[in-house]
């Protein structure tokens, strides 16, 4: 039975590159990413993106690769924001259907897992907002078959951090993260690190549970300890539960996050709980550089592009640009070509390291939550 669930979902999923050529004029890349459960909205959003993208470069007559025009074919299959779905996911994609290349996924948590799979397959994967360090580096060694557009925690960390200390005027934080989830750990981490080096103080260091939705236990530490601000390192979900939570034990201090905090969805369940607060993202929704992206969006699926949308761009320009540099269709080439590439995406210039397979020296981007509206305050710069 789920052998014939997988087989459905990936008939309902393929974006048909319809060529002329038979087979051989067909790049077949995968897509993994929850398209079910609280991120689903994330999922569908970067499946979505490909898709466009994918029809946008087939209407335009395919992409040239070593001479040789080929049109594009995404699979896609939904993991369920699940580690082991993430790994049987990648089996399917690089042993059954023969993808040169695995666009997502969006959570460390997912991507780290997979790359014993992708090395015996040789089989590269770009993820899209998955930033934690080990998902391309482990135990100091780069993993080849693994890249990302994104910037990473320990950089978003040290942003975060600077930020409430040099622009807040924070000295003391208090910090509520997930101890089941890697990126939350991640973020907890290097943002400790960076705010004590600066010389603030960490003054309650609370964590929860996935799936927890009652935060007031620690919440009510944190308001014992009287902090300048709360760092909260997780999803929109749990974002607005604890946000709403803080204010109703009467907590009024500003209220910061990560990347995993934008989504229309963070708006409408947080409302006015989280008015005021401050959360690092990759890139200024305004920039004149995105809107053309977002317009297409909008037209062709009908509401706006999420985050993930703008990474999953840049994670097909990128896929796109190596097939080229490649110049043949071969998931070992592709992933040599990916290293000292440089690409300018939407989210900023892409310049993968070599000794890391990270996009080095991108600029992050600080929001802040006003009127319900995501508003742009400045680039700022980890020293």
């Amino acid at each position: 039975m789920k052998k014939l669930l997988f087989a459905a979902l990936a008939i309902a999923l393929v974006l048909a590159g319809c060529s002329s050529g038979g087979k051989s004029d067909v790049i077949k890349v995968g897509w993994l990413g929850a398209l079910t459960g609280d991120q689903a909205v994330w999922g569908e959003n970067e499946l979505n993106t490909v898709k466009m993208l994918f029809e946008e470069y087939n209407a335009a007559g395919g992409i040239d690769v070593g001479g040789k025009k080929y049109k594009l074919e995404v699979i896609g299959y939904d993991n369920k924001g699940d580690p082991q779905e993430a790994v049987n996911v990648t089996k399917r994609l690089t042993g059954q259907d023969k993808v040169v290349a695995i666009i997502g996924p969006n959570s460390s948590g997912n991507a780290i897992p997979m790359a014993p799979i992708l090395e015996k397959a040789k089989v590269p994967d770009i993820a899209t907002v998955a930033t934690n360090p080990k998902v391309t580096v482990q135990d100091g060694k780069v993993k080849p078959y693994n890249f990302r557009v994104c910037f990473i925690d320990p950089y978003q960390g040290a942003v975060a951090a600077g930020f409430a200390y040099d622009r807040l005027g924070a000295r003391t934080a208090a910090l509520l993260y997930d101890v089941g989830d890697d990126y939350s750990q991640g973020l907890r981490e290097f943002f400790k690190l960076n705010f004590e080096k600066k010389g603030g103080k960490i003054v309650a260091d609370e964590s929860f549970n996935s799936g927890d939705v009652d935060f007031r236990p620690q919440l009510s530490k944190i308001k014992a300890a009287n902090p300048d601000v709360i760092f909260m390192p997780y999803f929109f979900k749990e974002v607005a539960l604890s946000a709403n939570q803080a204010r109703d034990l009467g907590i009024k201090q500003v209220l910061m996050g990560g990347d995993g905090w934008p989504s229309d969805q963070l708006i409408s369940m947080g409302g006015k709980a989280v008015e005021g607060s401050y959360f690092v993202n990759h890139l200024d929704y305004a920039d004149p550089a995105v809107q053309d992206f977002k317009t297409r969006y909008k037209a062709k699926y009908g509401k706006e592009t999420e985050l993930n949308g703008f990474l999953a761009h840049d994670a097909v320009l990128l896929l796109v640009e190596g097939l080229k540099k490649a110049g043949k269709v071969n998931g070992e080439a592709l992933a040599k070509a990916f290293e000292g590439i440089d690409v300018q995406g939407i989210t900023g210039r892409i310049h993968i390291s070599p000794e890391t397979h990270n996009p080095e020296g991108k600029d992050a981007a600080i929001i802040k939550i006003v009127d319900g509206q995501y508003v742009f305050q400045e680039k700022y710069a980890a020293q």
